[in-house]
């Protein structure tokens, strides 16, 4: 069948993590943009960062921005992926089902 790439339950396994990997991200996403301070041992701060530079806050604040946005553009990857898989479920639903009638 034309546009098959994967089987069955590899197509179902791509689409359990792509909906794992949506809602996971997404949350990381809301709670670094909230400026959650549990997270803040995961943001890229050097130690010039925290204690030589004036404006720490607002670049610590910067920060949990840049890291929000990224946890939300791997959260739209993560569609794409479960969007691919689910096209391939459909697709292997449809040769299974051309071949035993």
């Amino acid at each position: 069948m034309r546009g098959l790439i994967c089987g069955p339950k590899l197509a179902a396994c791509g689409v359990v993590l792509s909906i794992w990997g949506v809602i996971m991200l997404a949350m990381l996403g809301i709670f670094f943009t909230m400026h959650s301070a549990v997270l803040i041992e995961d943001l890229p701060l050097t130690d010039e960062d925290t204690f030589k530079n004036s404006t720490t806050p607002q670049k610590v604040y910067d920060l949990y921005q840049k890291v929000g946005y990224n946890c939300f553009i791997a959260a739209a990857v993560y569609v794409l992926c479960g969007a691919f898989s689910w096209c391939q479920m459909r697709l292997n639903k449809q040769n299974y089902m051309n071949s035993h009638s």
